[in-house]
């Protein structure tokens, strides 16, 4: 948020005029209210040491006050990811310099995103931390990253050995704290090597941990009837090296707007997708009807005259049964106009979006003889990076179809 925005809602805080304040952990560092009475966690920090801190926000006035932890299944996956991810790989490396060999007078951040296959803020931490290294193997010249005579040593990777296992260390510790039934306080204590007998009985009734079954399903419903947004792509990606797919997308070869039904693996429809794909091979009629739904209140204009779908090779029927059946919800007919050209790598592969758009190119054509010149709905069960709609749009409106407006079961971005 804008600064001053920040202060006022803190000031807000201050002044008891809010009761609760929603932040990230940044509202930890130095804000100092003594009469806060709680502090929840919406997932468990990545130490013992960094959830003392930020808890310790509450109950400075030496009265007692609750310490919340909403602890999921899904935490372990998102912090074990900033793990892996807070460090370069050495293949990450060893391609980053092999690409900068290749070119003597250097590479810009995006010439080096066409050259390595690499998501965008990898390849930036990545050139960070190398060119942080003393003596450094790389250096940045302008906007360019250089090699220099220096190569990385055996330590380099030693250190990142030892701080990603700390790292590992201190989240299996966190883990452990979240598994007590009791001993919270004592246990933080002890961590950070106090005396756990400092520890008074708390004048607070404990909180339950159980769940209210009717705001549970309150909230699926919730979850169910909230649609997403995928924004259309409207510039090629920088340094593509093809002329063809240079610069803007020309607005009559766009996608518009488009919809998801959710977002990969929520508690809403999100594990049904998941199970539709991976378990079952064939997506649900309740996935069918939920899409249905979502096409009527989200009423595009000019509304869609027919249905098609992304082709895929490795599962053929999957999302064409799922489009010819949302089709027939929708009283529209379903046509095949895309079809996959040869073997190329899953886009779920390709790590930024110059390799996503490269690894499109010549992956998919049109037949002219199934594309009717209206408006057409175009679904596909995950998206991504979004390339794929861009490309597949950008081939319908050249053979002569209407406004394109992409649908996906769910978003997986992130």
């Amino acid at each position: 948020m804008e600064n001053e925005d920040r202060v006022h809602l803190e000031n807000l805080l201050l002044q008891n005029r809010v009761k609760a304040l929603i932040a990230t952990v940044a509202l930890g560092m130095g804000f100092d209210k003594p009469d806060l009475g709680f502090v929840i966690h919406y997932q468990a920090p990545g130490s013992v040491v960094s959830y003392y801190q930020q808890v310790g926000r509450a109950g400075r006035d030496h009265n007692d006050a609750y310490g919340i932890l909403l602890s999921g299944r899904e935490e372990t996956d998102i912090l074990d990811y900033f793990i892996r991810s807070s460090f370069p790989t050495p293949t990450e490396a060893e391609k980053i310099i092999e690409a900068l060999e290749r070119s003597p007078d250097g590479l810009s951040t995006y010439e080096l995103q066409n050259e390595v296959n690499v998501k965008p803020t990898r390849l930036t931490q990545a050139t960070k931390i190398l060119a942080l290294e003393s003596p450094a193997p790389l250096v940045q010249q302008g906007s360019k990253w250089q090699l220099t005579p220096t190569q990385l040593s055996a330590s380099f990777w030693e250190r990142i050995r030892r701080l990603t296992e700390l790292r590992k260390e201190e989240q299996e510790q966190m883990q452990e704290y979240v598994s007590l039934q009791s001993g919270h306080m004592e246990f933080l204590i002890a961590a950070l090597d106090g005396d756990p007998g400092d520890v008074g009985p708390s004048r607070l009734p404990r909180l339950p941990a159980s769940t209210n079954p009717q705001l549970m399903q309150v909230a699926e419903r919730f979850l169910r009837n909230s649609m997403g947004t995928i924004s259309p792509r409207k510039k090629w990606p920088t340094a593509m090296g093809t002329p063809e797919y240079n610069g803007s997308i020309p607005q009559e070869l766009q996608a518009c707007p488009g919809k998801s039904l959710c977002d990969w693996n929520d508690e809403g429809w999100g594990l049904e997708v998941s199970r539709g794909k991976y378990t079952t091979g064939q997506f649900s009629d309740d996935l069918v009807q939920a899409c249905a739904d979502l096409v009527r209140k989200w009423a595009p204009h000019p509304y869609p005259q027919w249905v098609t779908c992304i082709p895929s090779r490795r599962s053929p029927n999957l999302v064409p049964d799922f489009a010819r059946r949302l089709a027939l919800a929708l009283k529209l007919p379903f046509l095949s106009s895309l079809i996959k050209m040869g073997d190329h790598p899953p886009q779920k592969e390709m790590a930024n979006s110059a390799h996503q758009c490269r690894n499109l190119i010549g992956a998919m054509q049109t037949d002219s003889q199934s594309v009717h010149r209206g408006p057409v709905l175009l679904v596909d069960d995950i998206v991504d990076s979004g390339w794929t709609f861009t490309m597949a749009a950008s081939l319908l409106r050249k053979a002569g179809s209407g406004e394109v407006w992409p649908l996906a079961l769910a978003d997986a971005k992130g």
